[in-house]
């Protein structure tokens, strides 16, 4: 067993410990309940959007229903289990190109949860949420954030609420 104090020795060193990855901590619900999708960062980009009054840009990804819809074109209604999440970031200058506009600080990521009958009640057919910055920090202080949501998507009612306009890729 000559090994053996040399397995001893190396597992003292932390040689041979198990590596080891920190988990990272679950994000916390919206005030209403709703939860971040998991894996939305790999979901399929739907548009982008620049919003020149907010110096921000965005781009807007898809679960697997809302980019087959959005696809399709039928996107008015979007079908009941679509999920768009909006991702926004602060506008800043590509440093060796300074005639692009690149994303900077992460602002946040908001998300419309299509579901008629379960949302019902709030008028639209979609659940809204959103956190705020690159730490997700839920908005709002309590459910009643949604109303926010709603007038602000206001004008876009007849479009089933949705700002977006999915980019046309043929």
């Amino acid at each position: 067993m000559k090994f053996v104090p040399l397995l001893s020795a190396l597992c003292l060193l932390g040689l041979c410990a198990a590596p080891t990855v920190a988990e990272e901590p679950k994000t916390a619900p919206a005030p209403n309940g709703l939860e971040i999708p998991e894996g939305f960062e790999n979901w399929a980009v739907i548009s982008v959007s620049h919003r020149l009054d907010r110096e921000s840009m965005r781009v807007i990804l898809g679960n697997d229903i809302a980019v087959k819809a959005a696809r399709s074109g039928q996107t008015s209604p979007w079908p009941d289990g679509a999920i768009l999440a909006k991702v926004a970031w602060a506008e800043t200058n590509e440093e060796d190109w300074p005639a692009a506009v690149v994303p900077g600080k992460l602002l946040n990521a908001e998300f419309m949860y299509k579901d008629s009958k379960k949302f019902a009640a709030n008028g639209t057919g979609w659940g809204w949420a959103r956190w705020v910055g690159p730490k997700r920090t839920p908005y709002g202080k309590d459910a009643s954030f949604e109303k926010e949501c709603i007038e602000c998507h206001a004008p876009v009612s007849k479009r089933d609420w949705a700002f977006t306009h999915p980019a046309a890729f043929r």
